[in-house]
């Protein structure tokens, strides 16, 4: 069964994916494992998305590819957007890491100040 039969069977429902096989190797992994939020996306959502990347982002592109306006283009955008958590890549660090790093004298305390309060 391919991803997309997969995505039209459960309808847009919560799924989990319970046993992995690593091909050709015999191995086999069994738990609960949630998919990628990508993987959840309807597959019209997962084609958009994947035209949108290799389009590198351009909506002139999108808007060739899919023949729709740049305010459809934009509107869908945002729909699936709402649907994908931020993924903060760039985290404050924590204030527990903070205070060591000033432990082992590798910040001063002004600059251990600095960085607590601005991971508020």
């Amino acid at each position: 069964m391919d991803w997309q039969e997969l995505t039209d069977l459960t309808q847009g429902r919560p799924f989990v994916v319970e046993r992995v096989r690593l091909v050709g190797s015999g191995v086999a992994v069994e738990g609960q494992f949630e998919p990628p939020q990508l993987a959840q996306l309807g597959v019209d959502d997962q084609v958009f998305v994947a035209a949108f990347v290799r389009s590198h982002g351009s909506i002139k592109e999108m808007e060739r590819i899919f023949g729709v306006s740049y305010p459809t283009i934009k509107s869908r955008l945002k729909r699936i957007a709402e649907q994908l958590d931020f993924v903060d890549v760039d985290p404050a660090p924590a204030s527990a890491d903070i205070i060591d790093r000033l432990r082992r004298g590798e910040i001063s305390a002004e600059e251990a100040l600095a960085e607590l309060e601005g991971s508020r």
